[in-house]
């Protein structure tokens, strides 16, 4: 599935991560407008301990990339909330999170790329992916800390609109607990 009707040139399609994209991943971690949000070990024993299981299928998520005219553009986990049932309180403390909701995790990888718009269409194709793939999925809900205004902008800019402000486990120990939590609804057809 291809997505070429928002903003930005050319077409972005994807494909499930596989072991052969773990040194990609392990640079883009490094970048530091990624590192600061996402602090992974960008070793290549690190890269392998974080992403292998998810790549194996031995995970109830999904690691995907998405490409742009071919060429590796962003990274997106998505995972149901169902399978992570700890997150999935974490976030409900917050926020109503339905049923069936999935969420989505996601990054640009190359510094060259960001602020060109592609972030938010990025989060549009793969909403979109979801809900073809996701016949079950009754929503999608994405926690951002309060900091990573780049990342809940992106978020208003894909349709989602916040739900609920809480604490919540950083994934950077530096950054404070409060985050928000965005919500975009299955579509009626």
């Amino acid at each position: 599935m291809a997505d070429t009707d928002a903003p930005g040139t050319g077409e972005i399609t994807w494909r499930r991560v596989v072991p052969a994209d773990f040194p990609l991943l392990g640079t883009w971690l490094g970048q530091p407008h990624v590192a600061r949000w996402w602090n992974h070990d960008t070793s290549p024993e690190g890269v392998e301990r974080d992403f292998g299981p998810t790549a194996r299928g031995e995970t109830a998520a999904e690691d995907l990339l998405a490409l742009l005219d071919g060429e590796p553009l962003a990274l997106v986990q998505r995972a149901r909330l169902a399978d992570h049932p700890d997150y999935l309180a974490e976030l409900a403390a917050i926020a109503e999170v339905p049923d069936g909701a999935v969420t989505i995790d996601y990054l640009i990888g190359d510094p060259a790329r960001v602020g060109r718009g592609l972030g938010p269409r990025v989060i549009r194709s793969v909403i979109d992916r979801t809900w073809h793939e996701y016949p079950e999925a009754t929503a999608v809900v994405v926690p951002v800390a309060e900091g990573n205004t780049a990342s809940w902008r992106a978020l208003e800019r894909s349709g989602l609109r916040r739900v609920g402000s809480g604490d919540m486990v950083p994934d950077n120990p530096v950054d404070p607990p409060l985050h928000h939590v965005y919500r975009i609804d299955r579509p009626a057809t």
